[in-house]
């Protein structure tokens, strides 16, 4: 019987970024595993490398050493184009600032990538995903005509909108008041359910950090520990 694939798998990852002086060693042999499904944060200090460590998983940073895999993927193997067309299918992005284009309405903001990716039911696939969001009533407004909460709303259903098996969120409430960060990341944990997602998420909050299955502690570009996070509490009070 075959073994289960990871759906991310890092192997001895360095990634160096900068020149002469201003070098810096951000990643230093990082590796891991997490399973299909699983919700895992990254929390550590500023500048610890931890969005670095969420960039190179979602192929956005290529790496200097090692191997990293995607359901399988090898991202070595793919030139740039390649590596585009697979994160667009199978990897959600949402980011602390929204990216959401001004110009554009909340139903043309999520179906335009789709678009751009071929999708014959875009304009319905967004639409749907902002209903799941709980946008339907606002998709004819911009980005300017919404609150910051909603704005998040809209990136994620964007996110969304491919079905993708990773959702990857860097500081998804760090814009948001507590009030409204609650609501986002209520909605993320829930979808992320829904949808058996495998869900990596960055956060200085470590409260939203413990609703994820598991946390990694990054530290000067490595990984402290790795542990459940059921585990790591144990092992805390101990």
């Amino acid at each position: 019987m075959q073994a289960n694939i990871p759906a991310i798998k890092l192997d001895q990852v360095h990634l160096t970024l900068g020149n002469g002086a201003s070098k810096v060693h951000v990643l230093k042999g990082v590796s891991l595993a997490i399973e299909e499904g699983e919700s895992v944060g990254i929390v550590g200090p500023s500048g610890s490398g931890k969005s670095t460590l969420l960039m190179v998983m979602a192929g956005l940073e290529r790496i200097d050493e090692g191997s990293i895999s995607l359901a399988g993927e090898n991202f070595s193997n793919l030139n740039e184009d390649d590596l585009a067309a697979f994160r667009g299918k199978n990897i959600g992005i949402v980011f602390q600032s929204f990216h959401l284009i001004p110009n554009m309405t909340a139903l043309e903001n999520v179906a335009v990538p789709l678009e751009l990716a071929g999708r014959d039911d875009a304009f319905e696939r967004a639409e749907f995903e902002l209903n799941a969001v709980g946008l339907g009533e606002r998709l004819s407004h911009y980005p300017a005509q919404m609150s910051g909460g909603e704005q998040q709303r809209v990136a994620m259903a964007r996110a969304l909108a491919p079905q993708p098996k990773i959702l990857i969120a860097d500081e998804p409430t760090g814009n948001l008041d507590e009030t409204t960060g609650g609501q986002i990341a209520d909605l993320l944990f829930q979808e992320q359910k829904q949808r058996g997602m495998t869900l990596v998420l960055v956060t200085h909050d470590s409260g939203l950090a413990s609703r994820c299955e598991r946390v990694l502690q990054v530290r000067s570009g490595e990984i402290e520990n790795a542990a459940p996070l059921a585990e790591s509490k144990s092992q805390a009070a101990q």
